[in-house]
């Protein structure tokens, strides 16, 4: 596990861009903010298996700042990075997408905290993406990625930890995803944070949906 480590930060204070003013989003009406958490449905492979095990609409998420007044997602794909608000929105099924928001955010995350939760981001930029759902910070998958980000840098928890021994197992299609990825047998106790467990965070409110 990681710990909080005040590591070079890109020049977030020179920038100035905590809740920086921003363009919406090209033809849409959602405007930006740092700490803003977006989901879709991506069209990757292993999506449908993601949506089926735990029972949620969306199978990829990222955190959404702002730099020099254009938007990005910060995201666990091959590798973490960065990428533009619009190209992201376009790799999920239909353009849909939506953004929920810490509730307070103005108050909760300051420029300080936002500060730490990007110093804790960029130790992982540049891992590959993790297919095995783990919780080393080896590799990294989606959701882990906001989760720890949000817990190491600004203390919050955004949903509660699982089991992987606790998501749906039913459908053929999950459990054949299971046979590929660990032939050697599942490793029901290992911990592991859904796209869905973030989404239904009390924590968090709806702010925009397309």
């Amino acid at each position: 596990m990681l710990s909080v480590m005040r590591v070079p930060v890109l020049g977030l204070v020179l920038l100035g861009w905590f809740f920086l003013p921003s363009a919406c989003a090209e033809g849409n009406g959602y405007t930006p903010l740092n700490g803003d958490i977006i989901f879709h449905t991506s069209r990757s492979t292993q999506s449908k298996a993601i949506q089926l095990a735990t029972d949620s609409v969306y199978s990829h998420m990222g955190l959404v700042y702002v730099r020099d007044g254009s938007p990005y997602v910060f995201e666990a794909v091959r590798p973490v990075k960065s990428t533009p608000l619009e190209e992201w929105i376009a790799r999920g099924e239909n353009g849909r997408f939506v953004v929920k928001r810490l509730k307070e955010a103005q108050e909760l995350l300051d420029q300080a905290t936002f500060d730490a939760m990007w110093s804790i981001g960029q130790t992982m930029v540049g891992k590959d993406y993790d297919l095995y759902f783990e919780w080393s910070d080896e590799r990294i998958y989606c959701s882990e990625l906001v989760w720890k980000m949000y817990k190491l840098g600004a203390g919050i928890e955004l949903g509660s930890l699982e089991s992987i021994e606790s998501f749906d197992f039913s459908h053929e299609l999950v459990r054949a995803k299971i046979r590929e990825r660990y032939p050697d047998g599942l490793p029901e106790n290992e911990p592991v944070i859904s796209p869905e467990a973030i989404f239904q965070s009390s924590q968090l409110e709806m702010v925009y949906e397309r």
